[in-house]
C-alpha cells in the first residue's frame, strides 16, 4: 500500500508528498495545484483541454451565494512550465446553489449540473470566445429526484454520463447511475449500475473511459477502502451494466479520502484528496508525471463467481450402473441413470457497521416481522427459504446506543454479506419516522402501520435513556408558508402526545415545526414532495 506521508497544506502550499510504490526504488512526489487550491473545499476537477481545468469550489466568499454557497465553478490554467495559474471564478457557469462541471459534450458544448431554487438538473452551455453562454436544459427524466452528493462526468464522445447520487433504489448512500444520450436534448433516465459497483456505503465521482472500458470512482466501502479511495472496474459487455470486481487504485490512494480523477493525458492525472474525512479537499497531481500504474487484469465479480460455482455444482450428472443378468452367461447391460447434486442452502451473512467511523458492530439483536409481530431470530442460521416459509416480510437490527434499522426481505443479498449501516445515538444524529402517516392536510395520525411503528419508537426510547429528543415536523413547499409551519408543528405535537401517552416522559420530548424550509428532495416532483412531508427525531443533550 502506498501511503501519503505528510499532511496536505491548504491555500497554495508547495509541500511535496512522497510515497512508495511497492518495490520501486524511486518515490513519486505529489504536489498540490498551487494557485488552484484555497482554504475552502476544492474538488471535482474536469480537464476540458487547451490547458484548462474546471472544478467546484465550496463555501468561498467569492461564490455567487457567498460563504454559504455549496459550490461554484472555478477555472485554472496550466502553462508550458507545468505551473497552474491562480484560480478564477466563473460566474457565467455558477448559481447561488450547488454547481459542478460534467464535461464537454462536444468541442463547443459544456454540460453543467445546477441545483438551486431556480435550476435543478443538467444544462448546456455554448462556448463563444472565452465565455460560456447558457444554451438550454437537457431532458433527463428523474434527474430532479436525485439528492445527496451529486457528482459525475460525461465520457469522451459525449454519449454517456455517469452520475453519483442518492435515489429511492440506492443501496445506502450515494450510488452510481448511467445516463445515455438519445437525441440532441433528450437523455435516458438514470440507470442503477448494480451491486458490484454500488455498496451500502458511498460511491461517488465516476469517470468512464470508453476506449479502455474502465470506470474510475470513489468508494468508502469497497474491499480495502480507507476513508474514500479510488477504485477501477472494467465493463464486461456493451450494456455497461455488468462490471468486473473493482480494484483499488493503489497509486493515488491514501489513508485519507480521495474522489474525482481527471486525465490530462496518458501519464498525467489530477485528483482531489483530503487527509481525514472532516477536512476540505485539495487538488493534487504528480510533480513529475510518470506512467500511471493502472491494473490490467480484472476478474469477474465475486458474487457472480459464487453463483456460477453453485450452478456448476447443481448440474445433472450421469451415473453408469451395470445390471447383471440372472445367470453367469452374457455381458452385463448398462443402465444410465440421472442424479442431481443438491447444494445445501447457505445461511445469510450480516455485517453491521457504524456508519460514521466504519467500525464493525458485533453485539446486536435481530428480529423478524411475521403477521404483525416482531420475533427474535438467530442471526447465524437465517436462510432465504425459511424467511419465506415463516412469512417474514421485514428484518430489524438493534444494537445498544444505535438507532434500529429495518430492511425489507426483498433487499436481502444471498450471494454476499449484507452490510447494515447503523447510526449512533449521539447529539445531532437523527432518525426519519418514515412509517408515520397523517390524514391528508391534518395532524391526525392514521393507519395501523403508523401506530405499530410509533410503538417501536416507544420501545427504542425506553431501552435507550439519558438523552432528550426533538421531534421535527416538515411539509413540502406547496401552499401558504405560515399554514405549513403551523401544520408541521401540530404533527410533531401529535407524535409527542402519542409517545407521552405510551409512557415516555414529557420532559424528554421537544417539538419544532419547520414547514417547508428544510427540504431533503426537490419540490418540483410529487416523489420529492412526498419525501419532504416527514417527521424526524433529533438527539439533543
Amino acid at each position: 500500500m502506498r501511503n501519503l506521508n505528510s499532511k496536505i497544506l491548504k491555500a497554495g502550499s508547495t509541500l511535496l508528498l512522497a510515497f512508495c510504490v511497492f518495490n520501486r526504488v524511486q518515490a513519486q512526489e505529489i504536489q498540490v495545484l498551487s494557485g488552484a487550491n484555497s482554504p475552502q473545499d476544492d474538488q471535482n476537477p474536469v480537464w476540458i483541454g487547451d490547458g484548462t481545468l474546471l472544478f467546484t469550489r465550496a463555501f468561498h466568499p467569492g461564490n455567487v451565494g457567498g460563504v454559504t454557497d455549496p459550490g461554484d465553478i472555478w477555472m485554472t490554467k496550466k502553462n508550458e512550465d507545468g505551473e497552474w495559474s491562480e484560480a478564477i471564478h466563473r460566474p457565467d457557469l455558477s448559481t447561488s446553489g450547488y454547481d459542478f462541471p460534467i464535461g464537454l459534450e462536444d468541442l463547443l458544448t459544456l454540460l453543467v449540473y445546477h441545483r438551486d431554487s431556480e435550476k435543478n438538473g443538467i444544462y448546456q452551455y455554448s462556448k463563444f470566445g472565452t465565455d460560456w453562454n447558457f444554451l438550454r436544459r437537457i431532458n433527463v427524466d428523474g434527474v430532479e429526484d436525485l439528492s445527496g452528493n451529486v457528482t459525475g462526468r460525461i465520457s469522451k464522445g459525449g454519449e454517456l454520463i455517469f452520475l453519483s447520487a442518492k435515489r429511492e433504489d440506492s443501496r445506502g448512500n450515494e450510488d452510481i447511475y448511467l445516463i445515455k444520450k438519445e437525441s440532441i436534448i433528450q437523455w435516458s433516465s438514470p440507470t442503477h449500475l448494480g451491486n458490484v459497483i454500488n455498496t451500502p456505503g458511498q460511491e461517488i465521482s465516476p469517470f468512464f473511459n470508453p476506449e479502455t472500458k474502465l470506470l474510475y470512482f470513489a468508494s468508502n466501502m469497497q474491499e480495502g477502502a480507507q476513508g474514500k479511495d479510488i477504485f477501477i472496474s472494467k465493463a464486461l459487455d456493451e450494456s455497461l451494466l455488468n462490471w468486473s470486481q473493482p480494484k483499488k487504485w493503489e497509486q493515488i490512494s491514501s489513508p485519507g479520502s480521495e474522489s474525482t480523477v481527471t486525465f490530462i493525458n496518458g501519464d498525467e492525472v489530477v485528483w482531489s484528496s483530503i487527509q481525514n474525512s472532516d477536512g476540505f479537499s485539495d487538488l493534487l497531481t504528480f510533480k513529475n508525471p510518470e506512467p500511471l500504474i493502472i491494473p490490467e487484469e480484472f476478474e469477474a465479480p465475486k458474487a457472480v463467481a459464487i453463483s456460477q460455482a453453485k450452478e456448476e455444482k447443481q448440474v445433472k450428472v450421469q451415473e453408469i450402473t451395470p445390471i447383471f443378468p440372472g445367470n453367469s452367461v452374457g455381458v452385463p447391460e448398462v443402465k444410465i441413470q440421472q442424479k442431481e447434486l443438491v447444494v445445501e442452502e447457505e445461511p445469510l451473512e450480516w455485517l453491521l457497521v457504524d456508519q460514521k467511523n466504519k467500525t464493525r458492530i458485533l453485539d446486536y439483536t435481530l428480529f423478524g416481522l411475521s403477521q404483525g409481530n416482531w420475533v427474535e431470530m438467530d442471526s447465524d442460521s437465517i436462510r432465504v427459504s425459511k424467511l419465506k416459509e415463516n412469512g417474514i416480510s421485514e428484518l430489524k437490527f438493534e444494537a445498544i446506543s444505535f438507532f434500529p434499522k429495518t430492511i425489507s426481505t426483498s433487499q436481502i443479498l444471498s450471494e454476499e454479506p449484507n452490510v447494515i449501516l447503523l447510526a449512533k445515538i449521539e447529539t445531532g444524529s437523527s432518525l426519519t419516522l418514515d412509517k408515520v402517516n397523517f390524514k391528508r392536510g391534518t395532524s391526525e395520525l392514521e393507519g395501523d402501520e403508523t401506530f405499530g411503528y410509533l410503538d417501536e419508537i416507544v420501545g427504542f426510547l425506553t431501552k435507550n435513556g439519558g438523552f432528550k429528543v426533538r421531534i421535527n415536523g416538515h411539509t413540502d413547499s406547496a401552499g401558504d408558508p405560515g399554514l405549513n409551519k403551523a401544520l408541521s408543528l401540530e404533527r410533531a405535537g401529535a407524535v409527542r402526545d402519542y409517545l407521552v401517552e405510551k409512557g415516555i416522559e414529557f420532559e424528554r420530548l421537544r417539538i419544532s415545526g419547520w414547514g417547508g424550509t428544510r427540504p431533503v428532495a426537490s419540490n418540483a416532483t410529487e416523489v420529492g414532495r412526498a419525501k419532504n412531508r416527514r417527521v424526524d427525531l433529533t438527539i439533543e443533550n
